[in-house]
């Protein structure tokens, strides 16, 4: 039983969320539903991580309408995200339920991600397995586009997917409603159809509205390199 870190960047911030991958069934405000896992247990740790590189919102969401969350390496900055210790089925089954395949089948890919730092599986979304880095002698593996930010049109997320990914930043990173908007508002994607009014009103901040731009991360969220 093998184990490996997932590594998520976008609605599966949300710990909630990413049970309905593992458990099967249709989340709250979604168009679709999960077959699950084999082995539907939570993960068995999880802990806040930021990588080098950058999110961005493309493409139209099938299950929430609006743009996907995409990870990009090479975008400048780093990407908060979260990391669930997962069996190497588990996250083989949660990867065929991102690619809209059946779940039940191993991942032989997986070794060469883990080995090479890169593995594709296809041309379509979430079919290009990253390895991001490290932690307690394990892989920290996630999926993403094969292309580059650049190479595609941006597209807005829906209201009910970047309140989720909102809701995991600040349930996996402990970030403030202000943190929250100051690291969404500069995403592509959100740059220019999200203004920060519009990220107060969806993050219902209760008085917590003043930026603290430039605030660093607590000291045990390191960011982690690719090696």
């Amino acid at each position: 039983m093998e184990l490996l870190w997932y590594v998520a960047y976008g609605s599966n911030l949300h710990a909630a969320r990413l049970g309905w991958y593992l458990s099967g069934g249709r989340p709250p405000g979604g168009l679709r539903s999960y077959p699950g896992c084999r082995d539907c247990r939570p993960p068995r740790r999880t802990l806040p991580v930021l990588i080098p590189g950058g999110i961005y919102f493309a493409g139209e969401s099938r299950a929430w309408t609006g743009g996907m969350a995409f990870y990009d390496p090479e975008l400048p900055g780093v990407a908060a995200a979260r990391g669930y210790l997962l069996t190497r089925a588990q996250f083989a089954d949660l990867a065929a339920q991102e690619m809209y395949r059946p779940p039940g089948d191993d991942l032989p890919a997986l070794d060469e991600a883990v080995a090479g730092g890169r593995a594709t599986l296809g041309p379509g979304r979430y079919e290009t397995l990253l390895r991001v880095g490290t932690s307690d002698g394990l892989p920290m593996l996630t999926f993403t586009a094969p292309g580059r930010a650049s190479d595609v049109a941006w597209t807005p997320p829906a209201p009910v997917y970047l309140r989720m990914i909102a809701d995991g930043l600040r349930e996996a990173h402990g970030w403030s409603s202000s943190e929250t908007i100051d690291y969404l508002a500069g995403r592509p994607g959100v740059v220019g159809h999200w203004t920060r009014p519009r990220l107060v009103a969806l993050l219902h901040p209760a008085g917590e509205c003043g930026s603290v731009e430039g605030t660093p991360p607590p000291d045990d969220r390191v960011i982690h390199d690719r090696h």
